[in-house]
């Protein structure tokens, strides 16, 4: 089954093509730049580049896989969560695509296809299977889920409060790095001792459970700054970068753990944009090891929001069966273990 796969969900638009499971083409165009000098994510002119981006980067990705339209067998499409604009843009083109060809439609939860990128990847036929944990780290989510299946996910935490990702981003606004954070603060921390400070690791005891909170280390880190008057010239500036992202993962990692012990599972992947982060992947494979337990790291290309794995995970539904109508709507909230957008549409059908 050849199915081509389009993510608009906030500020990558992408696309990638999907056969027989096999990975074809992956094609991202980023809009880093035009968000830079906001220092986020602005909804309305992420939608505008999705607009201009679209039709090229599904180009680009159908000449990768050395396809033309006319062999795609499906289109799976990012139906939420995420900014609601861009996710417009992606499904008027998937609409317009699947009725033009008089190929099926599918919507696919973006959170279910980062939970497909390990799948993509070479060795992953042969190593990656369910059972597994995830951890689903991003600007907009963090979240720990058991894959008893696919299509069966129990959400085991999440954050009470902000994204780590998010955390990265506006601890380096505070710090007056560039935007997008994670990467700034993480090339600042290269040269840095991050046992110099002690920023706070919220929800670690046991009666916490599974669940994150980075608002307070987000606190101590403004707090800091302003107490010791730290200038953007600092020397200890390095430190004090250091110092934070391992308090940011630190606490991925422990409650990672925690969720393979209660579990008893030995399989953990890990994705979204803030899987890419080099201290993460550090810590969790060390401690993963010292346990046996086998972590996945999809490549940088799939950590990121991306088509490859829109278009896998809408191809091991269309092969279910499942079909989207015309009436496919984004849907901003739609959480991970939620009904299927079939199973929804037919519930509003009959309420």
């Amino acid at each position: 089954m050849n199915v081509l796969g389009l993510e608009t969900s906030c500020d990558e638009t992408a696309a990638g093509v999907v056969s027989e499971g096999r990975m074809l083409s992956n094609v991202i165009r980023t809009q880093v730049a035009i968000h830079a000098e906001f220092g986020g994510v602005v909804p309305e002119l992420a939608s505008r580049a999705h607009i201009r981006n679209v039709q090229p980067v599904v180009e680009a990705a159908l000449a990768q896989a050395q396809m033309a339209s006319s062999d795609l067998d499906g289109i799976a499409v990012t139906a939420g969560p995420g900014l609601a604009g861009g996710l417009l843009v992606g499904l008027s083109t998937a609409k317009g695509l699947a009725m033009a060809l008089g190929i099926p439609l599918i919507g696919v939860n973006h959170m279910e296809g980062h939970l497909m990128s390990p799948f993509l990847m070479p060795e992953g036929g042969e190593g990656m299977q369910f059972p597994f944990i995830a951890l689903l780290v991003s600007g907009g989510h963090t979240m720990l889920v058991q894959a008893h299946a696919f299509g069966r996910y129990e959400i085991m935490g999440q954050t009470r409060d902000d994204a780590v990702g998010e955390a990265f981003d506006k601890g380096a606004r505070m710090m007056a790095l560039p935007y997008p954070g994670g990467p700034s603060i993480a090339a600042l921390a290269e040269g840095g001792d991050r046992g110099a400070y002690v920023f706070p690791r919220a929800l670690m005891t046991r009666r916490d459970g599974l669940d994150f909170s980075y608002s307070g280390v987000k606190t101590s880190l403004r707090q800091f700054l302003r107490r010791h008057e730290v200038g953007t010239e600092d020397a200890r500036r390095p430190d004090i970068a250091a110092s934070y992202q391992e308090a940011l993962v630190e606490a991925l990692v422990n409650k990672s753990l925690k969720a393979c012990h209660e579990s008893g599972h030995r399989r953990l992947m890990v994705a979204g944009g803030v899987g890419a982060n080099r201290r993460l992947r550090e810590m969790l494979s060390e401690r993963a090891g010292k346990v046996g337990i086998q972590v996945y790291f999809p490549p940088l290309d799939l950590c990121t929001d991306n088509g490859a794995m829109i278009a896998y995970a809408g191809a091991r539904r269309l092969e279910r069966g499942e079909r989207s109508g015309w009436d496919l709507n984004a849907d901003p909230r739609w959480g991970l273990t939620a009904l299927s957008y079939k199973e929804r549409a037919r519930e509003a059908k009959n309420s």
